[in-house]
């Protein structure tokens, strides 16, 4: 029996972690985010482990409309359910506070909630920047002040709270900054990242402002932080919510039909490779014989237009939801995603790429080893080098030359192997840990 054969069998399960609350912090929906949607997985994965309050925590939804954030269609976002509330406090303080208005709002309400719920409480963040600054300053403050205890704290480090900020802050001499976030990550009770390379990231980085500062980060670092995978719901996919015949209708409205089209869904920037893939589609035998199907929005959608200039077998759609994802995803021919280094972004581990393995179909996936992708593959796809277009073509003339069976037999290996990143796996592996501070 596969693991996923397994995982569809598995009952329920239910705490027995000593936790009564989770309150996490995170941009959620309707952000286009990898770790939103594991800020919506770890909020339900809690309710089915038994957790008797989730809160979710995160900004106020005109604050994101006029961020500059690509965000999902409103009507696509699906409701939390029953026993998830979602609080989007407002900002705090007039046009004189220059800066901190959100913060401040947050930091507040967490000291509210703190003071409010019953039991024993842990606090997740997922972003450093701010967000483990907002949940470590009301922690402090309300602890000092006796109006709760403390509760658990759990840092998620993702690769932009390195690359973004703790790089930046080194390259500029701004080394205070760096250690300002460094510090923050090892006040948590669990400082995580979200693969072994993030986790190497963050060591190194360390070491960078010990030697600029006489810190002794990085072994604080490599002593503390563990690994805790992103949470996906594996359920949606291997037990999905539409049939063969609802999945054909979805397909259709966009022009499309099963196996017919390659896709890339992720978010579009430059970093994700999406105009090496243009390039490769452009020069591979499946250029006309099947389109081109791009998916998704972000700050470099207008260049991605003008590189595929109008070429009618390349599609672009920036409104799809969480059912067209999942039947666009076990549809399609391959799902490509080559990501490449770049200085304001690294894949840290490919949350959409584990989703498309996850949705099975016999279109294997085709992508890079950069940064924590490998984690999330586990192997189980095409490679080729990040930025050499001809080794993209290469992948995906294999895959017009490979037989169904064995591009058939490439997928369900991917889907078996992603059946590791389950939820309710990973929330209750991340919360065993807090046994030992709750039972205190």
């Amino acid at each position: 029996m596969s693991l996923c054969d397994q995982q569809r069998r598995a009952p329920a399960l239910r705490s027995d972690l000593l936790v009564d609350n989770l309150i996490i912090l995170s941009r959620a929906d309707p952000i286009i985010c990898g770790h939103s949607t594991e800020t919506r997985n770890l909020a339900e994965a809690a309710c089915t482990l038994g957790i008797r309050n989730v809160h979710v925590v995160s900004y106020p939804l005109d604050v994101l409309a006029s961020s500059g954030l690509p965000l999902k269609p409103e009507h696509s976002v699906e409701a939390y359910s029953s026993g998830i509330t979602v609080d989007r406090p407002a900002p705090i303080g007039d046009y004189k506070v220059l800066d901190g208005r959100l913060g401040a709002a947050i930091s507040g309400h967490l000291i509210n909630l703190l003071a409010q719920l019953p039991g024993k409480t842990a606090v997740m963040d997922l972003y450093l920047v701010p967000h483990g600054q907002m949940v470590m300053q009301a922690v402090e403050s309300s602890g000092r002040s006796g109006i709760a205890a403390s509760p658990v704290t759990i840092g998620e480090a993702v690769g932009s709270d390195i690359t973004n900020v703790v790089s930046n802050a080194l390259a500029t001499g701004q080394s205070g900054a760096a250690a300002l976030v460094m510090q923050n990550y090892l006040d948590h009770d669990q400082p995580v990242a979200v693969s072994e390379f993030t986790r190497d990231l963050i060591v190194a980085s360390g070491a960078k402002v010990d030697e600029a500062l006489g810190t002794h980060f990085a072994q604080q670092l490599s002593e503390r932080v563990r690994i805790s995978y992103p949470a996906i719901d594996t359920s949606a996919y291997l037990s999905p919510s539409i049939s063969e015949a609802e999945q054909a209708a979805i397909l259709s409205k966009r022009g499309l039909v099963r196996d017919g089209y390659v896709l890339f869904l992720s978010r579009l920037t430059k970093a994700k490779g999406v105009e090496d893939l243009i390039h490769a589609y452009r020069a591979s035998n499946l250029y006309r014989r099947m389109p081109l199907v791009v998916c998704g929005s972000g700050p470099d959608e207008e260049f991605f237009h003008a590189v595929a200039n109008g070429d009618p077998s390349i599609l672009f759609f920036n409104d799809i939801g969480d059912l067209e994802k999942l039947a666009l995803m076990s549809g399609c021919h391959a799902y490509s995603l080559p990501s490449k280094p770049r200085v304001e972004f690294t894949e840290t581990f490919g949350i959409a790429i584990a989703e498309a393995m996850l949705s099975g179909g016999i279109g294997p996936v085709i992508t890079t080893r950069t940064g924590g992708i490998p984690e999330a593959t586990g192997d189980h796809c095409l490679y080729h080098k990040a930025g050499d277009v001809a080794g993209l073509v290469a992948c995906l003339d294999r895959v017009a030359r490979m037989p169904d069976h064995s591009r058939a037999y490439l997928s369900q290996q991917a889907r078996d192997y992603a059946c590791r990143f389950d939820r309710e796996k990973i929330l209750k592996n991340l919360l065993a840990k807090t046994a030992a501070k709750t039972a205190a």
